[in-house]
């Protein structure tokens, strides 16, 4: 491992272990999906505080490949975090039985993800925890994200990172083949991948992102008008609730 990746690893632990000592908080809880993000977000928070003080939360539904449940529980084994397997399956069931209930497909990922996000600060406040978020550079700017579901978050310690990154990161940290090598995929549906949903591969919007960042947000391509467009769209996730209230 370089100097440099050495150096950033050493940064984001060090905020991990402040954000726990300043809210006076015992440790973390992490939603593991078998992804590259939150296997990530698990190794840092690992580093950073142990995995004595790290719990990781498995929560499958119903359209949950089993793969990436095999592989979520063996990154918490080799990673020496705790771990608990909460199936939603039964609460999603509750939702439809919701006058006028509508089961399309974009609806469900969106209320699996909150209700991932609502198990995940019942833990924190039962455990006196900080939930960590797993959202990275790329899908946060792009807005690939459920507000208020995996949005959400104590602490981010890859928000800064664009997707690349991640799996430099995730090369670094000895995350497992198998989890990075896997396209990318929020799980929200059968047969569900991030690029084919989103119309672009993580490289190239990588690229323009970074692209568009050095020139002022000045789109220079179509692709560049692709990506600007679904920022722009975004924003609103990005800032805080329009209000009346002041500050002053």
């Amino acid at each position: 491992m370089s100097e440099e990746i050495e150096c950033r690893l050493g940064r984001i632990e060090q905020m991990i272990r402040y954000a726990i000592w300043s809210s006076d908080r015992k440790g973390v809880v992490i939603g593991v999906s078998g992804g590259v993000d939150s296997a990530v977000c698990s190794a840092l928070c690992c580093r950073a505080v142990g995995g004595e003080r790290v719990l990781g939360l498995l929560m499958p539904s119903g359209v949950t490949a089993g793969e990436d449940m095999a592989d979520a529980r063996q990154l918490c084994r080799s990673l020496g975090m705790k771990s608990r397997t909460v199936n939603i399956e039964p609460v999603l069931q509750a939702y439809r039985e919701v006058p006028d209930f509508i089961e399309k497909p974009y609806l469900m990922g969106n209320l699996m993800a909150r209700t991932r996000m609502a198990l995940l600060y019942y833990f924190a406040n039962k455990d006196d925890l900080l939930v960590c978020g797993t959202s990275n550079r790329t899908e946060y700017l792009l807005g690939y994200f459920t507000k208020y579901g995996d949005g959400a978050g104590d602490i981010e310690p890859i928000l800064h990172l664009f997707k690349g990154e991640v799996y430099t990161m995730a090369r670094n940290l000895g995350i497992p083949d198998n989890i990075q090598k896997k396209p990318p995929s929020a799980g929200l549906w059968k047969g569900q991948l991030d690029e084919e949903e989103i119309g672009l591969d993580y490289r190239t919007i990588d690229e323009s992102l970074a692209r568009l960042e050095l020139n002022g947000w000045k789109s220079s391509s179509p692709v560049d008008d692709q990506v600007l467009t679904m920022v722009r769209k975004s924003g609103h996730k990005r800032l805080p609730p329009p209000s009346l209230l002041r500050s002053d």
